[in-house]
């Protein structure tokens, strides 16, 4: 499987980020992420901006389903 790449944006909000912010951010990874960055398969820097893009995405699904339940209960 491939590893996935973080898109430059991602790449600069994860370089903006404090230290604090991200300790947080790596304490809500699941899944394969954690793994590849014990086995120094990604870089931190590469791992937060992944982290970040997946969590935006989450997101935008949410909002999309949130507002589906709106449209529908509205009816």
């Amino acid at each position: 499987m491939k590893i996935k790449t973080p898109d430059d944006e991602y790449l600069e909000k994860a370089k903006a980020l404090s230290e604090e912010e991200s300790e947080r951010i790596l304490s809500r990874m699941s899944g394969k992420l954690p793994r590849r960055l014990q086995k120094d398969k990604i870089s931190l820097l590469d791992a937060l901006a992944i982290q970040l893009e997946l969590e935006d995405e989450q997101l935008q699904e949410w909002r999309e389903k949130m507002q589906a339940i709106a449209e529908k209960s509205k009816s």
